[in-house]
């Protein structure tokens, strides 16, 4: 009976001195407030203590000032919230900055801003969203290594607005083994998920070639409905088909581009919303440049681009749901 008398004494300091430790104050850059950016921001600052700090900057000054409102008067709580003047103003005093930005210039760009010889010399963690080419990410990540101003790793992600929104991101992870308990819990913060896919550079090189298959899938799933039903199939029908067979692809099974054969689908509701076609073009881009500084054969993927490059061009199409390559394609609605 002493024996547990003493082990619960012992215990009971043990728990008095944690809780008595102060948790690390953390303090978060975070740069660009698009439609992914603006919805992350939103649910990574609700999720930290209060006692940490995010500070945001974006171009889009009034994106920046509505979004800190909304932050400011949720009851949800979170970190304390302010707004940067710059990239670097955003930057100064992180211990983690978080970028999120539309293309591999506008990455570039920042990141010089934010390395100027302005910045106070700290140990941060660089976490970039974007979706760009791998190659371009391991330049940026090259200058952050060079001025000993930390570690830069990609972390582009899947699910879109809706996953944004909801929180429920896939992060593709590019970062050294020892970064990943560090940047996991964090990433969490505003998804679901997080693979870790190897080196720096490796996040991208995963999402690129996944989105390279989800673009030849969508058009071939437009190209077998549209065959499928002209050949007198009812949608439904040839859908389950598909959906049991060895045709089974997300686009057939969870983003059909058939009205009414998908419930809450963009096909829905005229292809709008979802993952637009200029994205899917942009990253279609992407992928094939990087197969082309690796050497790798993609027999299809010219073709693709053309496809959607002239559907993103299509006023029928233009700023809707990549599934509309099936109305483009002369699919019967």
């Amino acid at each position: 009976m002493r024996a547990h008398s003493v082990l619960r004494s012992v215990l009971g300091a043990q728990r008095r001195a944690f809780s008595a430790t102060p948790r690390r104050l953390e303090s978060y850059g975070f740069i660009g407030l698009g439609q992914m950016g603006y919805q992350m921001a939103k649910n990574l600052q609700s999720k930290l203590a209060p006692s940490d700090s995010i500070k945001l900057f974006d171009i889009n000054h009034d994106a920046v000032a509505r979004l800190a409102e909304e932050m400011r008067t949720s009851q949800v709580g979170g970190a304390a919230v302010e707004i940067a003047q710059s990239a670097i103003d955003s930057a100064k005093e992180a211990d983690i900055v978080i970028t999120v930005l539309p293309e591999p210039q506008h990455v570039k760009s920042v990141y010089r801003e934010i390395l100027s010889p302005d910045l106070p010399s700290k140990d941060r963690v660089y976490i970039d969203c974007s979706t760009i080419d791998p190659s371009s990410s391991r330049e940026v990540a090259e200058w952050v290594a060079d001025a000993r101003q930390g570690q830069f790793v990609d972390a582009p992600m899947s699910g879109g607005v809706v996953g944004a929104t909801a929180g429920t991101l896939t992060f593709m992870l590019g970062a050294p083994n020892a970064l990943v308990p560090k940047l996991e819990p964090l990433l969490l913060r505003m998804g679901k998920r997080v693979l870790h896919c190897g080196a720096q550079g490796n996040g991208l090189s995963a999402k690129l070639a996944n989105n390279y298959l989800l673009a030849i899938n969508n058009i071939a799933t437009a190209e077998a409905m549209n065959l499928g039903i002209r050949l007198g199939l009812d949608p439904k029908t040839l859908a389950n088909v598909i959906n049991v067979s060895t045709g089974r692809c997300w686009p057939s099974e969870v983003n059909n581009p058939v009205k009414g054969v998908v419930d809450g689908a963009p096909a829905s509701r005229d292809f709008s919303g979802g993952f637009g076609i200029s994205l899917m073009n942009k990253d279609l881009t992407l992928a094939l440049s990087a197969a082309n500084e690796a050497g790798a054969v993609l027999e299809l993927g010219e073709r693709a681009r053309q496809v959607y490059r002239e559907a993103a061009k299509d006023e029928s199409c233009k700023d809707r749901d990549f599934s509309v390559i099936y109305r483009f394609l002369g699919g019967k609605e």
